[in-house]
C-alpha cells in the first residue's frame, strides 16, 4: 500500500455546510446569488442571462435572485424536496449551502437541510425587525444543535443603514438567544443586493467593526465541533474484491461520525463484542495514518473478526452501551399523524430495525417553546419528545454528543415513506 500518509496530503480543503433561512421577502435568494456572484461561480452566460432579465423587467440593477429562480419554480411545481442545494468555494474553503424554506408548514424541510449544517444564516429585514418567523428558525437550529448561527440584518440600505435599526435588533436576538443553546452567534449588517459586507467591508456602516459575512464564512472554526474523542465508525459495507490480486483483502467501509482512527489502535465491535487491532486505513487507493468526521474510508483489522453492515467498530473502553429504549425529539413529516402504540421502522446509522412508540411525552411549540403535555399525537411538521422501543439494541449516543450516532430516521413499512427524524436525548 506505501507509505501511510495523513489527510493534508491529499490537499483535502476544508468544508462548511451552511443552512439559510428567512421569509420569502427577506433577500435570501438575492444574498445566494450575491455570493455566488463574488464567488465567482457562476458562469458569464448565466450571468448575461439574468442581466437581459433584469433589464427586460425594466429594473436598473441585476436582480440576483434570478441565479436561484430555477430552483425556486421546479420547489413551485412540487418536483423537488424543498431544499436546494448550491455549491460555491473560495481559495480557502468550500461551500454547500442548503436554502431552506422559511413557512412553517416547510418546517420538515428545513429540518432536513439545517440537519447536517456547521452554521445557521437567518435573515431578517431591518424594516421588519425580528418576526414569529426568525424566532422560529432560531428554535429549529438550536434544536438540531447547529453550533454556529449568523443573524444578516439584511436591506440596512432602506433603513439609511442606521446603527440604532441595527443594534435595536441586535439586542433583541441576543436576549432570545440566552434561552437558546446556541454557542456562537454573530450579527451582521449587510446589503445583499448592493454587496455591503457580503464580501466587501462597506463605507456605510463605519459603526460595525465586526466581520463581512464571507470573511466569516471563510473562518468561522467548525473542526471542533465535531467529537474527535468518542471514536465511532459504522460499517457501511464489508469491501471483499474478487480480482487475484486482492484475493486476501477484507476490509470495512464507511464514514467516520466519531474520533480519531490510526492503526494499532485496539477497538472492539459492536454488538459482538469482538476486539481486534487496526492493521491499516485506505482512502481510495492509499493508506492514510489517520481517519477523522466526516471521512469515508475503509479500515483493516489484524484479525479476521466477524463484521458485518449495521455493525460499529469503537474503542474498547469508550464504546455506546446498547439500547432498546430510546428517548427521542421527533419531527414528524407525514399528514398521518403519530400516535402511541404505531409500529415503524427505524434507520440508525447504518442499521434497520423495527420501533413502536411507546409514549408522547409532550409536543413542542416552536414559537412559544411551551411544551404542550396533554397532546394524544404528533401532526406534520409538529415535533415532540417521544419514548420508543426498538426490536434490536441500537448503538447510539446522545445528539447533544454526536449528531450521527445522535439522529434516526423513521420509515412507513408499508410504503417505505420516511415520517419522521429523531435526535435522541439518552437511551437505556
Amino acid at each position: 500500500m506505501g507509505t501511510p500518509q495523513t489527510s493534508s496530503d491529499h490537499g483535502q480543503m476544508d468544508l462548511l455546510r451552511f443552512a439559510t433561512a428567512g421569509s420569502v421577502d427577506d433577500g435570501k435568494s438575492t444574498l445566494i446569488g450575491r455570493l455566488l456572484l463574488d464567488s465567482k461561480s457562476i458562469f458569464e452566460d448565466q450571468l448575461e442571462a439574468v442581466e437581459a432579465s433584469s433589464v427586460s423587467k425594466g429594473y436598473d440593477y441585476t436582480d440576483l435572485a434570478l441565479l436561484t429562480d430555477g430552483l425556486r419554480s421546479e420547489r413551485e411545481q412540487g418536483i423537488t424536496i424543498d431544499v436546494a442545494y448550491r455549491y460555491f468555494a473560495t481559495p480557502s474553503r468550500k461551500f454547500i449551502i442548503a436554502d431552506t424554506p422559511g413557512h412553517i408548514q416547510y418546517t420538515r424541510n428545513m429540518v432536513t437541510g439545517a440537519s447536517t449544517a456547521d452554521l445557521g444564516l437567518v435573515l431578517v429585514d431591518a424594516r421588519q425587525g425580528l418576526t414569529e418567523q426568525s424566532r422560529r428558525h432560531a428554535v429549529l437550529l438550536s434544536l438540531l444543535r447547529v453550533p454556529h448561527l449568523v443573524l444578516a440584518v439584511n436591506k440596512m440600505d432602506l433603513v439609511d443603514w442606521s446603527e440604532e435599526v441595527y443594534e435595536k435588533i441586535h439586542k433583541e436576538f441576543t436576549t432570545f438567544a440566552t434561552k437558546l443553546n446556541i454557542p456562537d452567534l454573530e450579527v451582521i449588517p449587510i446589503s445583499a443586493l448592493q454587496g455591503d459586507n457580503v464580501v466587501t467591508r462597506s463605507e456605510n456602516t463605519p459603526w460595525y467593526s465586526g466581520p463581512t459575512l464571507m470573511h466569516h464564512l471563510e473562518h468561522v472554526h467548525v473542526a471542533s465541533d465535531r467529537d474527535l474523542v468518542d471514536v465511532r465508525f459504522p460499517v457501511q459495507f464489508v469491501v471483499r474484491p474478487k480480482s487475484d490480486e486482492f484475493h486476501d483483502y477484507r476490509g470495512y467501509a464507511g464514514m467516520v461520525a466519531g474520533g480519531v482512527l490510526k492503526p494499532g489502535d485496539e477497538v472492539v465491535v459492536l454488538p459482538s463484542g469482538m476486539t481486534s487491532t487496526i492493521q491499516g486505513i485506505d482512502l481510495f487507493d492509499q493508506e492514510i495514518a489517520e481517519a477523522f468526521p466526516p471521512m469515508s474510508v475503509t479500515v483493516r483489522l489484524e484479525d479476521d473478526v466477524d463484521v458485518s453492515r449495521g455493525d460499529m467498530i469503537a474503542r474498547v473502553n469508550n464504546a455506546p452501551k446498547p439500547s432498546q429504549d430510546i428517548d427521542a425529539m421527533i419531527c414528524w413529516m407525514t399528514n398521518e399523524p403519530l400516535r402511541p402504540r404505531q409500529k415503524l421502522a427505524i434507520k440508525h446509522t447504518t442499521r434497520t430495525a423495527r420501533a413502536m412508540v411507546k409514549d408522547i411525552q409532550y409536543r413542542l411549540d416552536v414559537n412559544s417553546l411551551h411544551r404542550d403535555q396533554d397532546t394524544k399525537e404528533l401532526g406534520l411538521n409538529e415535533i415532540g419528545r417521544v419514548q420508543l422501543r426498538t426490536t434490536v439494541p441500537l448503538l447510539c449516543d446522545p445528539y447533544s454528543k454526536n449528531r450521527t450516532t445522535g439522529s434516526f430516521i423513521l420509515i412507513d413499512e408499508a410504503t417505505g415513506v420516511t415520517v419522521g427524524a429523531g435526535m435522541i436525548n439518552n437511551a437505556t
